[in-house]
Order: structure tokens, then sequence, then C-alpha cells
């Protein structure tokens, strides 16, 4: 790749030209030198002696055919006389993709449109002209420094959703391929959006999930935290029954809602990960402003090395003109008993259990319950 030392050293036993300026005559004067070596260091032979560090300017009559001024791959092929077909793979980076979605949830916060993009980004220093677009989705493993790639997205072919038809998608390997079923043109230095996917009237849930912490339960805290923000959530099921069923590539989802003016309002973004047809995916929009909630830690007390049992009391505050339902996850990390509790806790795993209260217009709910853990 063509620098200036790689210059240098395809001229070594060449001759250049040594440009000087003079002061005196107000212009540069012209020198011829041979160039003896580049290692450490620039070494000329002008005229009968030999020098370095020589000031002036070089100057050289063209460039070797084996430097390149850009990134380049030369083949030198040798076959017989009839034609020959050749098909030749390598890799390359600064040739990317990315998918992201565009969500439009309606009135209620029941149902939802999706339509999904895939944006080409080409600075590899070459242009690709009239050529079959691939585009490998999951997680590729790549032993290298290289860019890793593009996240994918799947093409739909049922009824629900009116799929794109440009892209065809195929299981390959542990990944999925969307293959563009037209040719594309895609610059050097240019950016390319092309519609992947769109679906309508799905459905979706909206929660509202209030989180504690698993240290809450090591120690003697008192109030614990107030006014504690709650999470706002939506999940769907992505399957064939709730109008989806679909390979989901990872990507940002950014979600929009009409205001009562008919104006669509963006309320919030997230990043999911690859996601396989029959499985939920869940995106946080942010957390809620009108449902709030404290978290006070009534009693604590040791029962022996390593058993703790503690007292507390969560009240969550909904200031809406509307009924609220608030999931509060408890995650204990450690074997833990319920001794006693205001309302029924499901074990969602063996660290972690879950109230769900609903709280009446601009009323609270309180949540009692004494839980006895032990950590070894």
């Amino acid at each position: 790749l063509l620098s200036p030392q790689k210059l240098l050293e395809k001229y070594v036993g060449r001759t250049v030209k040594v440009y000087r300026w003079n002061e005196v005559l107000g212009r540069d004067e012209m020198v011829e030198a041979e160039v003896l070596s580049v290692n450490q260091g620039t070494i000329l032979k002008i005229g009968d002696e030999i020098t370095f560090n020589y000031p002036g300017r070089l100057a050289f009559p063209e460039v070797p055919d084996n430097l390149i001024a850009r990134p380049t791959l030369l083949w030198k092929l040798d076959s017989g006389a009839n034609r020959q077909r050749v098909e030749t793979s390598y890799l390359t980076h600064n040739l990317n993709w990315k998918a992201d979605y565009v969500m439009v949830v309606d009135e209620n916060d029941r149902h939802g449109d999706v339509t999904g993009w895939v944006t080409l980004t080409n600075q590899s220093g070459a242009s690709y002209e009239n050529a079959q677009l691939k585009l490998v989705a999951g997680d590729v493993q790549r032993v290298s420094e290289l860019e890793a790639y593009g996240q994918a997205r799947k093409s739909f072919m049922r009824a629900e959703m009116a799929m794109d038809e440009a892209f065809a998608e195929e299981a390959f390997f542990e990944y999925h391929l969307y293959t563009l079923n037209r040719p594309a043109t895609v610059l050097n230095n240019e950016q390319k959006q092309v519609t992947l996917l769109e679906a309508s009237d799905f459905g979706i849930k909206k929660r509202l999930i209030f989180y504690g912490a698993a240290y809450y339960f090591r120690g003697s805290y008192g109030q614990v935290e107030s006014n504690q923000k709650v999470g706002v959530f939506l999940d769907f099921e992505n399957s064939e029954k709730n109008g989806l069923g679909m390979p989901l590539p990872a990507g940002i989802v950014r979600v929009y809602k009409s205001d009562a003016s008919g104006a669509q309002q963006f309320i919030g973004e997230d990043r999911i990960d690859h996601t396989p047809r029959d499985e939920t995916v869940r995106i946080k929009m942010g957390e809620a402003f009108d449902v709030v909630g404290d978290r006070r830690q009534m009693d604590f007390d040791i029962i022996a090395d390593c058993v703790t049992e503690s007292e507390w009391e969560i009240k969550l505050r909904n200031h809406k003109d509307e009924e609220a339902e608030v999931e509060v996850f408890e995650p204990i990390g450690a074997d833990w008993d319920i001794l006693s509790s205001s309302h029924r806790a499901t074990k969602l795993d063996a660290h972690t259990f879950k109230f769900t209260v609903k709280i009446p217009p601009r009323g609270e709910q309180t949540i009692k319950y004494r839980v006895r853990v032990r950590w070894c």
C-alpha cells in the first residue's frame, strides 16, 4: 500500500530528484540523487558524496507498478485456452449493516404495528455495482480486530404481515441468511436503507415493574428508598398465534404512539437481541411518571450464622385516573422462605419471587411480608 516509506523503499538503488529552496535566488534548485538506503533514515548519494538528513523534498518519476494507492485485491490466473468460471471469496471490513424497527402502539397499548429496516453502510473504499446482496444474522465469531458483522432480519411471508418481497430468508448453519432478490448497487461512502418487513395488529402487553435488589436482605437499612421509579415495559410474543412468528434480528426498536390530535409521539426505545420465533420480546420504555413506590425495612433479625429475618413494607401509589397493575420483583440471591405476607407471592426461580397488585385510580396499595434468608 502506497506510503512515503514504501515509496522510498521501492526506489533504493534508483535515482530521484531532490529540490532545495535557494534563499539567494528565490527558487528551488534541483539535484539528482541515488537512494542508497532507507533503514533508520534516508541515505543519498549526490555526485561523489554520501549524505543523510539532506534538507529538501524528494520527487519521484512514477509510482512503481507493485504499489497501490488504496486497498486492492489482485489475482494472477493461469488457465488453459477455454473460458473458465472463477469464484473468489474474501473478507473485508467497513462494509456493514444494521437492523432497526419502528413500532407504533394503539390507543390502549394492546396492539402494535412494526416496520423493519436494513441500513447498509459502505466505507470499504470500493463500490459494488449490481451486486448480489446477502445478509447474515447471528452472533458470528470473529478472531480479529475487524468490526463485527451487522445484525440481521428475517423476511416474512405470512398473510398477517406484508413482508417486503425483495428479501428471501432461510436458515443457514446456526444463523439466518437474508438474500435481496434483485441486484443492488452500494457506492463507496454511501448509506442506503431497504425495507425488510412490515407486521400489523399484533398483541402487546404493557407491564409496570417495581424492582428490588439482593443486597436489601443482607443488613439493617430502615427506609431503603422513597419515590422509587416504576419501570415501564412492552412485551409481545413472537409467535404465529400473535400475528408474528418470525426470527427477529437484533436491533433498536423505536416506539411511537398517537396523541389526542393524531400526531405520533416518540415514547421510548430499546435494543433487542436476536430473538427466534415463539420467544418473548421485552422492550424497556422508560419509567412511569404517575406510579411510584416506597420500600421500608420494618424489622431485621440475625437468627444464626448466615441466617437473617427481615420484615418489609412496600407502598405503591397510583396518581393516574385509571387502575394500574404493578409487578413487584424481589431478587434475594439466596435460599429464602416467606414467613408471612399480605399478598400472594409467586416464585419465579430459586432466588426470585414477585407480587402482582392492582392499585385503584389515585389510590395506593401496601405490601407487607416477612422473609427468612439463608446465605450459606
